[in-house]
């Protein structure tokens, strides 16, 4: 059997990077697909539910050093190979988990391994837009939101025939050894060691060639963005159905419809976002993007409803699509310990956003809880106003790691 090759260079890599983004989005809908599941075999609480999915975002906040660390030793290509490989293998070992601290610790190295893999795959996605002078980021995290709807698909079938989640997770890390063989093929090669256009100053430099540089003001801002757009992005998707049942009074079939109008609607603007940041540049998508989100979403509180609510969530969708994109190629281009420290912070929020609002709807209600996911899209607006967006050139030059 002839594999499939394909000849443009500047495809072949979005190809590969491609594998890793849907990777991660398929890896992490998977066990988190299968929390029903867990919590039965385990013999848990809601209580104890709220920490093993907090145990990921623990993972994940505690991983810079290591991520820079192993950015520097391994270069994103290796690091990102190496992060797939013991995802699948942490996915087999939840799944066997005899009892909840080891679940605990299975998800936090989970979460240390998701910080791997994301600044290691959005290190490639920023190199291949410097080294070609053409956008694909957006593209390739729509393929992280690919990866998760495949996983949900997988999830209602395989549980069509069968209530094992060892069966489920076996499945599942056949595909993820797939996925990673492919993306294997068409990676970028590390390059020397280089600062971003943005780097900043000789002093800044000589820190950084000794592997540590105090985060720059830029990169704090985009740390901020980063972690409240994907706050946004992660609580949508988790308590979204949740909303319009308990909250819109939306009946058990219309229910499921709040996630399907999110993930649907960020696939979409994903995919046409990298011709809006042609058009448009970085700043203004971004901004513009993220005050629909929050301004849409707290309407549809305000309003209250089914109609009003499945409208901002569309607005959600479409607004914070783009952020996670844009900030991570901004990242980039200060320097490859930025790119580090926001993914970092990405992932944070991804897996820590959605507990936190679970906190905060159970202290209050969770409108309120929806209220700060709102709030939070409309930070991301404050901060990118602030931050400097350099535009994607042709003679850009991104490092992909290594080589340090």
């Amino acid at each position: 059997m002839r594999v499939f090759r394909v000849h443009d260079p500047f495809h072949r890599g979005q190809l590969a990077i491609a594998a890793l983004f849907c990777s991660l989005g398929f890896q992490y809908a998977t066990w988190a697909s299968r929390i029903p599941a867990l919590k039965a075999d385990l013999d848990l609480t809601e209580a104890e539910v709220g920490v093993l999915l907090m145990a990921a975002g623990v993972g994940a906040s505690v991983s810079f050093p290591l991520v820079a660390a192993a950015m520097r030793r391994m270069g994103s290509r290796r690091l990102a190979l190496w992060a797939t490989l013991c995802l699948t293998l942490l996915l087999l070992a939840l799944a066997a988990a005899p009892n909840y601290p080891v679940a605990l610790l299975v998800l936090c190295a989970d979460g240390v391994f998701v910080g791997c893999l994301n600044t290691a795959m959005n290190a490639q996605g920023a190199a291949l837009e410097a080294r070609y002078g053409r956008h694909a980021m957006a593209r390739l995290h729509a393929t992280f939101s690919g990866g998760s709807l495949l996983a949900a698909l997988l999830a209602s079938g395989v549980s069509a025939v069968t209530s094992s989640v060892v069966a489920h997770f076996g499945v599942a890390a056949a595909v993820l050894v797939l996925l990673g063989g492919y993306a294997r093929t068409g990676l970028l090669a590390e390059e020397p060691a280089t600062t971003g256009s943005g780097a900043g100053t000789g002093a800044d430099e000589g820190k950084r060639a000794r592997g540590w540089a105090m985060p720059s003001r830029m990169t704090w801002l985009m740390c901020c963005a980063m972690v409240f757009g994907t706050v946004t992005e992660g609580a949508m998707n988790d308590w979204s159905s949740l909303y319009m049942k308990d909250v819109a009074g939306a009946s058990a079939q219309l229910a499921p419809l709040g996630i399907a109008v999110v993930s649907g609607a960020m696939v979409i603007a994903r995919l046409v976002a990298d011709r809006w940041r042609g058009r448009w540049g970085d700043r203004r998508v971004v901004l513009l993007g993220s005050a629909l989100a929050g301004t849409g979403l707290a309407l549809a509180l305000a309003v209250g409803g089914v109609a009003p609510a499945l409208t901002g969530f569309a607005c959600v969708g479409l607004g914070i699509a783009a952020v996670t994109p844009c900030v991570y190629v901004a990242a980039a281009r200060q320097s490859p310990e930025s790119l580090t420290l926001v993914a970092a912070m990405g992932t944070t929020g991804l897996l820590a956003g959605p507990p936190f609002i679970g906190f905060v709807a159970n202290a209050s209600s969770l409108v309120w809880g929806m209220a700060v996911v709102a709030a939070s899209a409309l930070i991301v607006s404050l901060c990118a106003a602030r931050i400097r967006w350099t535009p994607v050139s042709g003679d850009a030059h991104v490092r992909v790691g290594g080589g340090g």
